[in-house]
């Protein structure tokens, strides 16, 4: 397993080892200990599974009491998935990043605790499969705006699909710090 450092602490890209054959291939896709090992040391308690559409954008997300730690990997298709650093005082506060997760380069995208996350499809389809560290509460949810001036992220999409819900997200420079998340 290959652990990649990014420009925000606390965003890590993850290269499992694949082992390839004639036959097709093998993963492992987490293992406590050896992730534990590579310093990512949060015990995950719900998984996730979603399904998209090309040019759909979801996002950006975020619980405020309950910050999830989140490994996201491609199942099939391709992303452009994006942390955005929402950390109260943090040094890199409002600054993103974003990566490419892909079935064909099987990478991982680790984001802790205190970051809003969101993606883009740009394959016909995508299955994303994520590992979150607290349990999704509702009341608890917030966001932000994906198209976030102050932010700037650089989506690669043109005309995207975005839910009613996301559309309404303010900018993060409109949110009080109660607003934000509590790490």
């Amino acid at each position: 397993m290959n652990i990649i450092t990014t420009s925000i602490e606390g965003v890590f890209i993850i290269e499992p080892r694949v082992f390839k054959d004639s036959r097709g291939f093998f993963m492992e896709t987490y293992n406590q200990k050896r992730y534990m090992e590579a310093g990512i040391n949060r015990k995950f308690v719900q998984d996730n599974l979603s399904f998209s559409v090309r040019d759909t954008v979801r996002g950006l997300h975020y619980q405020i009491k309950h910050p999830q730690a989140k490994l996201i990997q491609v199942i099939t298709g391709e992303i452009f998935d994006v942390a955005v650093d929402i950390r109260p005082g943090s040094s890199t506060f409002g600054q993103w990043i974003g990566v490419h997760l892909s079935d064909q380069n099987m990478r991982q995208l680790f984001i802790s605790e205190g970051f809003a996350h969101g993606f883009c499809v740009l394959s016909e389809t995508a299955h994303l499969s994520y590992k979150c560290s607290d349990f999704y509460v509702p009341d608890d949810e917030s966001g932000i705006i994906w198209s976030d001036p102050g932010i700037g992220i650089d989506w690669p999409v043109e005309d995207p699909i975005i839910s009613e819900k996301d559309k309404e997200y303010p900018n993060l420079s409109d949110l009080t710090g109660e607003q934000l998340p509590a790490i």
